[in-house]
């Protein structure tokens, strides 16, 4: 038995746990539902977003998916980092900004990275790095809104896109052929 036959594909996993949180946040970010995703955001980021992502980059390393690993695990940790500057430091305004601009950062040099991987990851990673960017500007300075707001509306592209990705990836092994294409790219 191959390392890769120990472990089930961890991807979807991540994946979905990525995008639900992701999709509650925007709709708070874009001032949907007058701020009702928060709530759901946060209770997400501890244990969908957080655990559950950090679990499926450490089942990415026993498949040797160094770029698994890697995007799972930070996530991970960005949503329990996140969790915690909301609830335990109260954090907003420039310190948002601060920690907003390191995920970036490191977010633009994944998406470098996940050139090499599928059409489907590639696209949540170049989605993500524009959510980002938008989300970094809005909370710099005290906050423009509208900047916030757009980082709001690609967040739901950036759900949207991981979420397709997921369904891919349990909906593909599931049937044991594409059903879902994902654009293979390096």
């Amino acid at each position: 038995m191959s390392d890769e036959q120990k472990v089930a594909d961890p991807g979807p996993l991540g994946l979905a746990g990525f995008a639900m949180t992701t999709f509650c946040l925007s709709s708070a970010n874009a001032n949907l539902w007058k701020g009702a995703g928060v709530t759901a955001a946060i209770s997400l980021a501890f244990f969908y977003g957080g655990i559950a992502q950090l679990l499926a980059g450490m089942w990415e390393f026993l498949r040797k998916n160094t770029f698994g690993a890697l995007a799972f695990s930070s996530y991970g940790a960005f949503w329990l980092s996140l969790y915690a500057f909301i609830n335990w430091q109260k954090g907003s305004g420039p310190s948002l900004g601060v920690f907003l601009l390191g995920w970036t950062i490191f977010t633009l040099y994944m998406t470098v990275a996940a050139n090499k991987t599928s059409g489907a990851v590639l696209a949540v990673f170049v989605l993500l790095s524009i959510t980002f960017i938008f989300l970094t500007i809005g909370a710099w300075g005290g906050g423009h809104v509208n900047m916030t707001r757009i980082g709001g509306w690609t967040g739901f592209a950036t759900a949207a896109a991981a979420w397709y990705a997921s369904a891919a990836g349990v909906i593909n092994d599931t049937h044991g052929r594409v059903v879902l294409p994902v654009g293979p790219r390096g």
